[in-house]
């Protein structure tokens, strides 16, 4: 999910508008108070990259946490993770790096059932981290998305998480602002960030990914559990 691995992409042209069917409505996150930046929940997300990650000192309101990759990659740390993550009671999350390449019904379904093979609770996120277009056109990567993330909230009644970086998602991410976006953009200060595409407001703010992928959210932490499992 770094950036320093795959999202180097803020400069990239969103170009090549997509084609879309009659979109749904544009997430939109539920009315709060007015909070400053630095009062925003605050999250991590790790990976196989951070086996070691010490949650219980990492001062996270929430945490999201790789499962799989592509139709045959499991992270070997997702278990510690997410026990870890329940033990000290941080609003947790698993995410699937999805391959556009690969068949999107494929790649949900094994991203659930390695998601599965642990202990599940009310407020659980689920999340696709979206990155590149294995050289596949705009129209197919968008649709590609569509089809996980529909495969997804099919099989769980979760409503998934679209996470990306901004230009990557301002190019790709025509018509999926039904689902809460999870954007990257490290040029902006945390939590003051525009959505991309068609979405009228951001979820979630990865601001940074030093030390580790860091992040804020524009929601609660009550709200953010409830676009998880019920």
């Amino acid at each position: 999910m770094s950036m320093s691995r795959t999202l180097r992409k803020f400069g990239a042209t969103a170009a090549l508008a997509v084609a879309t069917t009659v979109a749904a409505p544009a997430f939109a996150a539920p009315a709060q108070a007015a909070a400053k930046p630095a009062e925003l929940p605050y999250g991590q997300d790790v990976s196989n990259y951070q086996p070691t990650h010490d949650w219980a000192a990492s001062g996270a309101d929430f945490g999201i946490v790789k499962a799989t990759e592509g139709v045959d990659f499991k992270d070997q740390t997702f278990a510690r993770h997410w026990k870890e993550l329940d033990k000290h009671k941080v609003v947790r999350g698993a995410y699937h790096f999805g391959h556009p390449k690969n068949d999107p019904v494929a790649e949900a379904d094994f991203f659930l059932s390695v998601v599965g093979g642990q202990p599940a609770k009310k407020g659980d996120l689920l999340a696709l981290d979206l990155e590149t277009d294995d050289g596949q056109s705009a129209e197919h990567v968008n649709k590609w998305a569509r089809t996980f993330m529909e495969r997804v909230k099919a099989k769980t009644g979760v409503t998934p998480i679209f996470y990306s970086g901004y230009a990557f998602a301002d190019q790709y991410g025509k018509g999926l602002s039904e689902y809460p976006l999870w954007v990257a953009h490290y040029d902006k200060p945390k939590g003051q960030v525009t959505p991309p595409a068609d979405w009228k407001s951001w979820a979630i703010h990865q601001y940074s990914d030093s030390p580790v992928d860091q992040n804020v959210s524009a929601l609660s932490v009550d709200q953010l559990r409830a676009l998880g499992r019920r």
